[in-house]
């Protein structure tokens, strides 16, 4: 008998992998979309070989339906209080309802338990999710990422292909950072969905590199000469992150302000990964650092 899981976040960018993941290991997958997702997204769903079913969100009744017979929820919503916090609590509420016996929530970041409050918005809103979750009558796992890989073509201040440099916090230069890919993450769910002795945390990261090691592969790969920049003490960009989101309050209401990007930053130079658990499904291809500088 095939495994029935269940995604939330179906239409957007990991949730659609993580679905094309599932049903390439053979699982039944059930997409729970809202009434206003795009047509073309939900059409893609079908075509792919999903079980598309509309539902209301703020009900719990109806997911409960849509959770019936299925050994797993995954949760890849994406959002502020009202969608990482309450929206999940309700699907969370209608998964123990339905007896559904296990629960991955869109926790796909860095290790976030280790990171103390006020540090990251976004983290903070699945702390108060976990709250509601470690309490729950359900078994859950986080699956920890790091950062997705894909920041890395985003000219942050750690990888700059545009003015050439490389910054790091703190005073170590070899701090190895955490980078995973999505279909690294969507294949690592889908296998972590079908298994049913999964832990409470797996940490995972496709590269694990720091900014000595971006330098070499900007200049093995890029053929560029980039400058390592030391970009200070991270006590000192905890203090510039929280007088930013002060004088900033409109980005309380916006998912990556700029004071929330910086953060994302500063929680990359705190918490890091000691130990993987990559290995646990050996299937699994992971992308190497200089692929995924290449492809930048």
């Amino acid at each position: 008998m095939r495994a029935k899981i269940l995604v939330a976040g179906a239409t957007g960018d990991l949730g659609e992998r993580i679905v094309k993941a599932l049903i390439a290991k053979g699982a039944d997958v059930v997409a729970i979309v809202r009434a206003s997702s795009e047509a073309q997204k939900i059409e893609k769903l079908i075509s792919m070989g999903a079980n598309v079913i509309e539902v209301n969100m703020a009900d719990v009744n109806d997911l409960a339906k849509a959770c019936s017979g299925v050994s797993c929820v995954v949760s890849a919503l994406a959002g502020l209080q009202d969608v990482i916090v309450d929206a999940q609590s309700i699907l969370l509420e209608a998964a123990v309802k339905a007896g559904v016996p296990r629960f991955i929530p869109s926790d796909y970041s860095s290790d976030f338990t280790n990171l103390p409050e006020g540090e990251n918005r976004n983290f903070d809103l699945r702390k108060e999710f976990h709250k509601k979750l470690d309490k729950a009558d359900i078994a859950s796992t986080s699956i920890f990422i790091g950062a997705f890989s894909d920041i890395l073509a985003y000219n942050t201040p750690f990888f700059n292909q545009k003015n050439q440099t490389i910054g790091y916090w703190g005073d170590d230069p070899d701090w190895k950072t955490d980078f995973t890919t999505k279909d690294n993450a969507a294949e690592y769910t889908a296998a972590a969905a079908l298994d049913n002795e999964t832990p409470a945390k797996l940490n995972i990261a496709s590269i694990q590199v720091s900014a000595n090691d971006m330098f070499d592969l900007g200049k093995k790969i890029k053929e560029k000469e980039f400058k390592i920049i030391p970009m200070g003490a991270l006590d000192e960009l905890s203090a510039f992150n929280k007088k930013e989101r002060a004088a900033n309050p409109d980005g309380e209401n916006q998912l990556y302000p700029r004071w929330q990007q910086s953060q994302y930053m500063h929680s990359m130079f705190s918490v890091r990964h000691e130990k993987l658990d990559n290995n646990r499904y050996p299937e699994i291809k992971w992308e190497s650092a200089p692929d995924i500088i290449s492809e930048i």
